[in-house]
Order: structure tokens, then C-alpha cells, then sequence
């Protein structure tokens, strides 16, 4: 079974940094899909960024390009997001996925943590 588990959340103040880790374990693809997700009440679950576990080839939202980075680590069997220059509209309950393909990501069809929160405001 795979597990997923967000940490690294918090509140912070605009133009401040975090950084988000999820711990996997379990049957992972070695070509899958790694992404974070980020969900503010009342709008659909938003993918920030993801991740090719076996190439490390990268893709961002527009909003946080140049701000964030997601990175995997598989010594630790984990997937990063770097988050720098934090703003308010940053903020969110940020969510881990793993699917075995891009169209899968994000669905039901993947695997997903708890979520961490993520507060930016001053």
C-alpha cells in the first residue's frame, strides 16, 4: 500500500520561506508522477508543481515560477517543495500526490496525503 505523508507547514510572513516535504512509502512506479497540490476553501484543488521520479524533469504553475522548487529525494523517499517569497495567495492546505501517469495525477486514480497547511500573511 502506498502512504503518503505531508510536513513542513506553518504560517509565515509575505516574502518569507518554507519548506514542504512528503514522505512515500510503499509500491511506487519508478516513472511516476509526483505533484503538489494546493486547496483554499471554496475553489477546486490547484497543482502547483510536478515531478518525474525517474528524470527529475519539472513543471510549475506560472504563479510560483521562480519562486518554488519541487525536488525528489530518493535516498529519503521523499518530494520537496522549495517555497520562497511567499505571498498571500499562496495560502492553502498543500497536498502530495503520486499517480502512475500525468493523466492519472490528481485524481482519484493517484495517491494522495493528509495535506499540510500553509499560511502567509502579516
Amino acid at each position: 500500500e502506498v502512504k503518503l505523508v505531508e510536513s513542513g507547514g506553518g504560517s509565515v510572513q509575505p516574502g518569507g520561506s518554507l519548506r514542504l516535504s512528503c514522505e512515500y512509502s510503499g509500491p511506487i512506479y519508478d516513472r511516476a508522477l509526483m505533484g503538489w497540490y494546493r486547496q483554499v476553501p471554496g475553489k477546486d484543488r490547484e497543482r502547483v508543481a510536478y515531478i518525474w521520479r525517474s528524470s527529475g524533469d519539472a513543471a510549475y504553475i506560472d504563479s510560483v515560477k521562480g519562486r518554488f522548487t519541487i525536488s525528489h529525494d530518493s535516498a529519503k523517499s521523499t518530494v520537496n517543495l522549495e517555497m520562497n517569497n511567499l505571498k498571500p495567495e499562496d495560502t492553502g492546505m498543500y497536498f502530495c500526490s503520486v499517480a502512475p501517469s500525468l493523466r492519472q495525477l490528481g485524481t482519484d486514480m493517484g495517491y494522495w496525503g493528509q495535506g499540510t497547511q500553509v499560511t502567509v500573511s502579516s
